[in-house]
């Protein structure tokens, strides 16, 4: 069947309904109708990313004169290693920790962790930034507690997040 054939039964057909509006204003509504639902389809992905983003922001923690970020940037997604970015900033003392033995990544089952890498800037001086590297806990936790104990801190520096 040609096209212009199947357009053509498809415009001049009559209702199944009797209705008091016109066919040309059906189709202009159920074109309408489908274009708001492509629409409102084609924005999932960007709020789904949107409250991803949301769930893997930075976090900051400052105490005694240091203040320590934490980003995931690979937690959660489907890669051998989950990664954290590390930030540590002071001016008030040197910077000596040594993030891959204070470091501890904890499942919201309890397990618990310790990074299989540090890579970034060696201990000393007023800043530091890198990122630890942990292996993918088994299975996939909904939420993890990134743990830092800071040497001459009575609590470690905590940050969670959910996936």
């Amino acid at each position: 069947m040609k096209l212009s054939t199947v357009f053509h039964s498809l415009h001049y057909t009559k209702p199944i309904m009797t209705s008091t509006l016109k066919p040309h204003r059906v189709a202009t509504a159920t074109f309408a109708a489908a274009l708001a639902l492509s629409m409102t389809l084609a924005a999932l992905p960007r709020i789904a990313h949107a409250q991803a983003a949301a769930a893997m922001a930075t976090q900051s923690s400052s105490e005694q004169g240091v203040t320590v970020k934490a980003t995931p940037r690979s937690a959660g997604l489907d890669n051998p290693r989950w990664e954290f970015s590390v930030v540590l900033d002071t001016h008030s003392s040197d910077l000596g920790d040594d993030l891959a033995a204070t470091a501890t990544l904890i499942t919201a089952d309890g397990r618990e962790f310790k990074p299989v890498a540090w890579t970034g800037a060696a201990p000393g001086g007023h800043h530091r930034e890198g990122v630890l590297e942990f292996s993918v806990p088994q299975p996939w936790p909904h939420a993890v507690e990134l743990k830092l104990q800071r040497e001459g801190e009575a609590t470690a520096r905590s940050f969670r997040w959910q996936f």
